[in-house]
């Protein structure tokens, strides 16, 4: 979106056909929408600007639910923006932290700033990007008496004494759709700038789940979060935001539950074991905060092999922070015998996982000529040299199960 398109839809006119656009399913859908448009005499930019946003908004809903079908965006603003969810748990713990001001600074689209400003916290919300910080400002309207938006650098923002800070830094090329990633060196407001900041100020910095952890400072809390399955963020937390002894967090949230485990470093692995009857597969979170030992300890397993990230052992245990397979048998891993094996047990839809090995899911499982009315998963690794093929089930997952925390 340029700041035309932008003039032409932040106007009474603009906002009110945006509200009578039917969402755009299809490539066809936009092509027949812009047609439409430009038949009733609406202007090009007003045109671009509104089935733009219906299809952001349409994508949004991952992130926003049904808040979404408020909000405007960007396409970069939408693709770096932190879930609701995700964003409601850091307006948390800022309050938590006895924060009752927060500066966001790079606060693209206005995300987290929303929740903020939603958990009663007063907000200074600033982007560099003059259409990024006009979306922003609309957005937080409902909020107009606790937030305040800026058009502006980060750098240049004046802190008071006992302000919070959240940064949110750009981790790709300026520009509203296609972007690219940038390395740590080219962030917006700088990395370097921020992490100097949050030695003077209680502060969160989200950056990419794989961060470097070699830059990741010593007296920070690290914590990765995942969410429905996928890892969506690293975030470091300075000051009276990091919690006492945590160094590693591993934050997952699943179906509307939250469970977390912490530690104050690195937990060390068990052992490589003989399979078991059981596999775990620890979240994605977990792998990235390295706490995959304290998980097994929970579980009762060891490692399937080295530096490759299953879990097996014996005990009918279940954690949140692993996805748990009971075993059915081992299979030869070649794909005419592999085949001919899971016909003949029927299984005609075979969910394939795989680490240690160098095998395309997709590309497999057309080759297997899968017929049946059976289901199951296919869990493909390594023992040592060796390459296995374990047939197994998946064991339903228990959500109110107790966050383990390490002491």
């Amino acid at each position: 979106m340029d700041i035309s398109e932008l003039e032409a839809l932040l106007t009474p006119e603009g906002l009110r056909l945006l509200e009578s656009v039917p969402e755009p399913e299809s490539t066809a859908d936009v092509a027949r929408a812009v047609s439409r448009l430009r038949a009733a005499g609406h202007s090009p930019d007003l045109v671009s600007a509104v089935v733009g946003q219906a299809r952001l908004r349409a994508r949004a809903r991952a992130k926003f639910g049904a808040f979404a079908d408020r909000l405007l965006f960007t396409r970069a603003g939408l693709e770096q923006a932190t879930r609701m969810p995700v964003a409601a748990r850091h307006a948390g713990r800022l309050r938590s932290a006895g924060i009752r001001r927060v500066a966001d600074l790079g606060c693209g689209i206005g995300g987290d700033a929303l929740a903020f400003a939603a958990a009663g916290l007063r907000v200074l919300a600033v982007d560099a990007d003059e259409v990024t910080a006009a979306l922003a400002a609309y957005n937080l309207a409902p909020f107009r008496d606790e937030a305040e938006v800026r058009h502006g650098s980060a750098e240049d923002v004046a802190l008071e004494p006992g302000d919070g800070v959240w940064l949110d830094p750009a981790r790709r090329t300026a520009g509203h759709t296609e972007t690219t990633r940038v390395g740590p060196g080219d962030y917006a407001p700088p990395l370097d700038w921020g992490l100097a900041l949050a030695r003077q100020h209680p502060a969160g910095i989200k950056l990419g789940p794989a961060f470097d952890r070699a830059a990741i400072p010593e007296d920070a809390e690290a914590q990765w979060v995942s969410a429905d399955g996928t890892v969506v963020e690293l975030a470091l937390w300075s000051g009276v935001l990091a919690r006492p002894g945590v160094r590693r967090a591993a934050l997952v949230l699943r179906a509307g539950s939250a469970y977390e485990l912490t530690a104050p470093a690195d937990s060390t692995d068990e052992a490589v074991r003989e399979l078991g009857a059981f596999v775990h597969e620890p979240d994605g979170a977990v792998i990235r905060a390295r706490l995959i030992g304290d998980v097994a300890r929970s579980l009762q397993a060891g490692m399937l092999a080295p530096r490759v990230a299953y879990m097996t052992g014996d005990a009918p245990l279940h954690s949140p922070f692993a996805a748990t397979f009971r075993v059915r048998e081992t299979l030869p891993f070649e794909v005419k015998k592999l085949g001919r094996a899971l016909r003949e047990r029927g299984i005609g839809t075979l969910e394939i996982k795989k680490r240690g090995v160098d095998v395309d899911p997709a590309a497999l499982r057309s080759r297997l000529g899968l017929r049946g009315d059976d289901a199951a998963t296919l869990i493909l690794t390594r023992v040592g040299a060796k390459r296995v093929a374990v047939l197994a089930d998946r064991v339903g997952e228990s959500h109110d199960a107790e966050a383990t925390r390490r002491p």
